[in-house]
């Protein structure tokens, strides 16, 4: 039976990922007292002792704006931390899965981003996750790397639809950017590609790969979009209005791309089906967060 370590265990794309491998074979969920990316020097022995057969690195810094005044604690678990696990992987002989973002890219582009095009982060948060991408690169040659982007979910920690019905239950209105676009993706829709990557998973599919809920949506829309389902499932609201801003009206200490739609046909023909739609994406985490636990 296959022994999958899953880094990252208790962030929104880790929690999913625990419910969807144990199909696959026995889940080593490892939070970050387990695995701590914090201290790349330790990981080595850490992946040695749990002697898995494939690593998936869903574990990552986030915190977009923070990075910017924490720069060395981003680039050591989104930089350092993917070489070290590559580097153990290798030597092991096993395959990597490594989760990367949207904001290796700066956003000049009006047309989907390829996994070939070129990268250019605006800020620390997707300068240190790109020189993640190529450490992994340069020391597996059994690895994927998998961008996603816009990632929302049910599980773990705060993300935009979370924080929008928040908001959205203690104002009347809210005022969200409208001219940044992108594709909201579900970490479940996230976490079903990866399971069904997994058994695809070889040395002759080795390289970049890019995964989001299909269709494109602005923040503003996104928005709207979370207080119209919402509503319809009876979430407690007291908005009235949502009113679009430009990105010069709501300045933050990173810079964000304005355009980062990403291309999934490359994985998409390897897995053999399409993205969902983020919208039924969205109704079906709404309906998850609904749900008694």
């Amino acid at each position: 039976m296959m022994r999958i370590l899953i880094t990252g265990a208790t962030g929104q794309l880790g929690e999913e990922l625990q419910r969807l491998l144990p199909s696959l074979g026995e889940v080593v969920a490892a939070g970050r007292e387990l695995v701590d990316l914090e201290q790349p020097d330790r990981l080595p022995a850490v992946v040695q002792g749990l002697a898995p057969d494939l690593i998936v690195n869903a574990a990552a810094y986030t915190a977009v704006d923070k990075a910017e005044s924490d720069a060395e604690r981003a680039e050591l678990i989104n930089a350092i931390a993917p070489g070290v696990l590559a580097i153990a992987a290798r030597q092991l002989g096993i395959g990597l899965i490594h989760v990367s973002t949207d904001y290796v890219f700066d956003g000049s582009q009006s047309h989907p981003y390829q996994e070939t095009d070129a990268t250019h982060p605006l800020g620390v948060y997707g300068g240190s996750k790109l020189r993640g991408e190529v450490a992994v690169r340069n020391h597996c040659d059994h690895y994927c790397i998998l961008r996603t982007a816009w990632v929302y979910g049910a599980r773990g920690k705060g993300n935009f639809v979370k924080t929008m019905l928040r908001l959205g239950a203690e104002r009347e209105e809210i005022r969200v950017v409208a001219d940044q676009v992108g594709s909201p993706t579900w970490s479940y829709h996230l976490a079903t590609a990866i399971a069904q990557l997994i058994p695809h998973f070889s040395r002759d599919l080795a390289g970049t790969y890019q995964f989001t809920n299909s269709g494109v949506a602005s923040w503003y829309d996104f928005a709207v979009a979370i207080f119209e389902e919402a509503a319809v499932l009876g979430f407690p609201l007291k908005l009235q209005r949502v009113i679009p801003i430009t990105t010069a009206e709501y300045p933050t200490p990173a810079r964000r791309p304005a355009y980062s739609v990403l291309s999934c046909a490359k994985i998409s023909a390897v897995l053999g089906t399409y993205p969902p739609h983020w919208r039924l994406g969205l109704r079906q985490m709404l309906q998850d967060l609904k749900a008694p636990s």
